[in-house]
């Protein structure tokens, strides 16, 4: 009897197993579910780390940006005693084009406004419920509101900054693209929200910029999860995969553009590439990147722990470049 117990055990966990096994097969569901829990964990432990850090700053919330496109919202953080109209800071966030939210970055966008900034949190459509190019035409779109609506929110519409983190900066990065190429956006078929000479500068953290040829082994399931995902095939060197690239298409038109990475982040590759292609067309590029024995090693998004000496210097010299281009 026993004996049958045990096959009978056996056999349900060797079923279930098979079974979990193909859910993650047939699907990036099961996986996004996962990274998407890992994600909300992290930004929560985030937020309460730099709490005490956070000033008090004018906040406007939960405003849309597209009619009828539920997931267009964004936040609006500006200095109480901002005077006359302030250089804008449209942030666009990560999460591996999967997961992640504009309030993720809350925290770290009001210390950046009370500096001088008018800052705005962007949300946009994540995947596998809305694929490529869904996230640049909603930044995009966002850039429209944000200068039709400049006056009420306080921004000279002729100082706009463009920036994002990991996924984030790959989609503020492409959208930038967008804005100061004109065949490009043609073939993208996406007509820019805001005119180049409006786009002062972007900001770029941990970004990736030309998946084709990236190196996918430090992260192969994340990145096959994301891609499937997004793009919607499991190949990651499928010929539409090579549509998110950025580094191949910049011009001398790009604008200028500050860029930083860890040194133990395994997407440091790609923001170096990006900054040689832009310097190699004479665009003003200001990258701050640190030395391989860098102790301790930064890994991906170090610069949003603002209590340590990484995070503060990648703070201080986004402000630094922010100042420059505003003027």
């Amino acid at each position: 009897m026993l004996k049958k117990l045990v096959l009978i055990v056996i056999g349900a966990v060797v079923v279930i197993g098979a079974g979990v096994y193909a859910a993650f097969q047939l699907s990036p569901w099961p996986s996004v579910l996962l990274i998407r829990h890992s994600f909300h964990k992290g930004s929560a432990e985030l937020a309460a780390s730099i709490a005490p850090l956070v000033p008090k700053v004018s906040a406007q919330r939960d405003l849309s940006y597209a009619r009828g496109d539920r997931d267009a919202l964004l936040d609006v953080f500006a200095p109480v005693d901002a005077q006359g109209l302030l250089p804008a800071v449209v942030w666009v966030h990560g999460g591996g084009f999967i997961g992640g939210s504009r309030s993720d970055l809350s925290g770290n966008l009001q210390i950046l406004a009370a500096r001088g900034y008018v800052t705005i949190a962007i949300d946009y459509s994540t995947a596998p419920e809305a694929r490529f190019p869904t996230p640049l035409r909603q930044s995009n779109a966002a850039l429209a509101y944000i200068v039709a609506n400049a006056k009420r929110f306080n921004i000279d519409p002729e100082r706009i900054f463009l920036a994002g983190d990991s996924a984030g900066a790959q989609i503020a990065a492409q959208t930038a693209l967008i804005i100061s190429d004109a065949n490009y956006a043609r073939r993208m078929g996406i007509d820019p929200g805001v005119a180049r000479a409006s786009l002062r500068g972007v900001v770029l953290f941990c970004g990736f910029y030309e998946p084709i040829s990236m190196d996918l082994t430090p992260f192969d399931d994340f990145m096959r999860t994301m891609i499937w995902s997004y793009i919607g095939t499991r190949n990651p060197r499928d010929a539409r995969v090579a549509e998110m690239s950025v580094t191949p298409y910049v011009t001398a038109a790009y604008p200028p553009t500050f860029i930083s990475v860890g040194n133990a982040d395994a997407l440091a590759p790609e923001s170096v590439a990006l900054v040689e292609a832009l310097r190699a067309q004479h665009v003003e590029v200001d990258a701050l990147f640190f030395p391989p024995d860098h102790d301790p090693p930064l890994d991906h998004e170090y610069q949003l722990a603002l209590w340590t000496d990484a995070g503060r210097l990648a703070l201080e010299r986004t402000i630094t470049f922010l100042t420059a281009h505003a003027k």
